[in-house]
Order: structure tokens, then C-alpha cells, then sequence
């Protein structure tokens, strides 16, 4: 069946997608010895190569050791070790698509019992009410810590073009740290990187530049945005159609909409705003109107699950279709729409009323997914999200020993 779905896309660095069928990130927390990516991975991502995807964007990859999501997290740093990564890339590439590497920092979105950093652009903690304590107070950073970290990014995507990626996707969305710096509910500076946009978006102007500076012309950048936070006076859609054009001149390749943060989980379907609650395609109203002024081509992320609804987010003119959950269950999806077929099965939905604890569990839930693959079995979708929650609680104490032992031994030799 024909279809502009499986149409190839040219970037503006050169590069051709085979089609616009895009793996979103999904953070795998399965990171092996020493943070590195494993044989687990590998497995994982020959699946999603071989499933029919134009490309595949990893789960986060920290661009600072002493600040990670979660602690089994992959790092890659001046000092990681780069083989695992060169096969990680030729696993991804396997299918003949591409292989962009998120890269992200969590800034103060680190658990409180993690070792290491919370740092943000001020003192602002997440705030979940009664679950407000899950994560640490973070630190303001300094102008040099700053400065550091974008050092930090470009070093990352170097090393990532060094490894066989294909490009890479800069994080700022989902409340992360640059998403902080673009918030002015979380960005309370009135230095150079606060107050107004122009201010709050430096951080991320700034690493896009060292970053397309660092790697060659050829070599993809992207960056993900929120289309919005989804909160009373956060970061809005003209503040993201804003941005956009403030990265058209820089040498980006493509802008992945999405939208929210922990403290308002829309990219779960779990907002605090009614303009998520559309069961396919979350954010679709939101990069209609991006798109009409958007200089940059645009991938939307958020909830597809179905071709027809594929079909209507390419007609709205967004470029590329991103999927993450659909993906984790039906990981042959693509394929599956070019020979006019649909997923057999579908995630078992979370419908608890507590927002920050149903996101929890549908994450838990598609980790469970991803972790069958890696294993070789197929996916099981019908797991209650509540068995998916604690078997992940499980696993993420035993790495929090493994990461607690590694970053001490780092620490030790630095």
C-alpha cells in the first residue's frame, strides 16, 4: 500500500529517513555494567531495526554521570568506554534505518535517595504534593556549571557520531533540564538565563550550537520541545512556536513536539489540562497550529497507536510520526501498516486517580514491555500496571546499588 508514511524524508543536513515512522524515546533504564549499553539493548533495538522504522531514537542517554533519570541509566561521557555504544549503533541500523541518540540531563528531576547532583536553573523543587519527597531540592547552577554542562552535550555528541549514530536528539522537554530553563514557573534567575525567553531558551541555543559546531555537517541534530507544559503560566505553544524559530538558523534538522513534565504527565495521557485527553495523537491539536509557522520540519509524539490516525498527523503537515508505547507492544507495527494490518493488541490502560502514580505505572508498564523483548520473549500488554510498578521498583534498588558502587569507584580514581 502506498502511503506518504512510507515516502522517504530528506534533511536539511543530507540525510534521507527511509520514512516517517519514528521509535520516540523511550527512557529503557537498562543500562549494564558501568552504565554502558549491554547485550539486553542490543537485542532490544534489533527488534525495533528489523520492525520497519525509519528511525529510532534511544531512551535518554546522560551527558553527566553524577546526574541521571533513573539509576539504571546509560552515560555517555569524555570517560565512557565507546565499544558498547559502536554496537549499539550497528544494532539500531540493522533494519536499514537511522539511529539518532537522545541526549538529556534531568536537572532536578533526580530521585532523592540518587547519588550525585539536583541541580536547576533555581531552587524550584518538583512539586507533586504528597509525593513531592520522591525527588530532591535541587541547586541553583552557577554560570560555570552551566557552561560545563553545555561542554558536556557537545562531548556526548561527538562521541555518538564517533560510535555510528546517525544524529542525535536534544532533550528539552518533559520537564527535564532544559525544559526547566524554558519554564518560567521553574526558571527564577534574573541573570542571562532568565526572565524572558530570549533569556531562558540560551541554555538550549547554546548547546545546539556547540553541538552542530562539534559534529559534522552530515551528522543529524534534532531537538524534542515541549508544545507545551500544560500548566497555568508554564511554558505555552507561542512560547514553543517561538523557539522554533529560534533554532531554524542554527542548523536543525527536525523538532519533536511533545508536551508535559512529571508534575503534569501529558505525555502519558495523564495531564492536568484537557486538551491531552484524546485518546490517539495527544498533542495534534497543539502542532496544527506549530505547524502553519513552524520553519522546521516537525515530528509529533504522543499516543498513536493506529494508521488512520498516522495518516491524519501527516495531512495535518507534520513531517514525522512518532510512536514509543505502540512500539514497545507491537514492535513490527510499521511493517505491519505497509501490508495493511494493525496491532493486534493494545497497552492495558491506567485509569487510577492519582495523576503521578498512574504515570509511574504506565512507564513501569511499558519498561516491562521493552524488558520481554530484550529478553527474546514477546510482549505481554495485559500485565496489571500495579505488578509492573513494583516488579520495577525492584530492579531500579538493585541498580541504585550497582550506580551507588560504580559512581564511588569514578569518584575514587578521579
Amino acid at each position: 500500500m502506498t502511503s506518504e508514511l512510507f515516502s522517504p524524508l530528506p534533511l536539511r543536513s543530507g540525510q534521507v529517513l527511509k520514512n516517517r515512522i519514528a521509535k520516540a524515546a523511550m527512557e529503557e533504564n537498562m543500562a549494564g555494567d558501568g552504565q554502558l549499553p549491554d547485550e539486553q539493548l542490543l537485542t532490544l533495538y534489533r527488534h525495533w531495526a528489523a520492525g520497519g522504522t525509519g528511525l529510532l531514537i534511544t531512551g535518554n542517554v546522560m551527558v553527566h554521570a553524577e546526574a541521571l533519570t533513573g539509576p539504571a541509566g546509560v552515560v555517555l561521557d569524555a570517560d565512557a568506554t565507546l565499544a558498547p555504544f559502536t554496537e549499539w549503533a550497528k544494532a539500531g541500523k540493522s533494519g536499514g534505518g537511522a539511529i539518532w541518540m537522545q541526549i538529556n540531563h534531568p536537572g532536578r528531576q533526580v530521585a532523592s535517595d540518587m547519588p550525585g547532583v539536583v541541580w536547576g536553573p533555581s531552587d524550584v523543587g518538583v512539586s507533586l504534593g504528597k509525593h513531592s519527597s520522591r525527588f530532591g531540592r535541587p541547586t541553583a547552577m552557577t554560570p560555570q556549571q552551566i557552561q560545563e554542562t553545555v561542554a558536556r552535550y557537545a562531548t556526548t555528541a561527538h562521541r555518538a557520531e564517533q560510535a555510528g549514530f546517525d544524529g542525535v536528539e536534544v532533550h528539552a522537554a518533559h520537564g527535564y533540564l532544559l525544559s526547566q530553563f524554558l519554564s518560567p514557573l521553574v526558571n527564577k534567575r534574573t541573570d542571562q538565563w532568565g526572565g524572558s525567553l530570549e533569556n531562558r531558551a540560551r541554555m538550549l541555543l547554546d548547546i545546539v550550537r556547540a553541538v552542530r559546531a562539534t559534529v559534522s555537517p552530515f551528522f543529524a541534530v534534532a531537538v524534542k520541545l515541549n508544545s507545551a507544559d500544560f500548566q497555568r503560566g508554564g511554558f505555552d505553544a507561542d512560547d514553543a512556536r517561538q523557539v522554533i524559530e529560534m533554532l531554524e538558523p542554527l542548523g536543525v534538522d527536525l523538532v519533536e513536539l511533545s508536551g508535559g513534565s512529571y508534575e503534569s504527565p501529558a505525555m502519558t495521557g495523564r495531564s492536568t489540562d484537557t486538551r491531552t485527553q484524546a485518546r490517539e495523537a495527544y498533542f495534534l491539536d497543539l502542532a496544527k497550529d506549530l505547524v502553519t509557522t513552524s520553519p522546521l520540519p516537525l515530528m509529533l509524539t504522543g499516543g498513536i497507536t493506529k494508521r488512520a490516525t498516522a495518516e491524519k498527523v501527516l495531512d495535518s503537515g507534520v513531517a514525522v510520526i512518532g510512536m514509543g508505547t505502540a512500539l514497545a507492544v507491537t514492535p513490527d507495527l510499521p511493517d505491519r501498516w505497509s501490508r495493511g494490518r494493525e496491532a493486534d493488541r493494545q497497552m492495558r490502560p491506567v485509569n487510577w486517580a492519582d495523576k503521578a502514580l498512574a504515570s509511574a505505572a504506565s512507564m513501569a508498564q511499558v519498561r516491562h514491555q521493552m524488558r520481554r523483548l530484550a529478553r527474546g520473549s514477546s510482549p505481554r500488554p495485559g500485565t496489571h500496571p500495579a505488578i509492573a510498578l513494583i516488579s520495577e521498583g525492584r530492579k531500579q534498588r538493585t541498580a541504585l546499588r550497582s550506580y551507588r558502587a560504580w559512581l564511588s569507584k569514578r569518584k575514587s580514581a578521579a
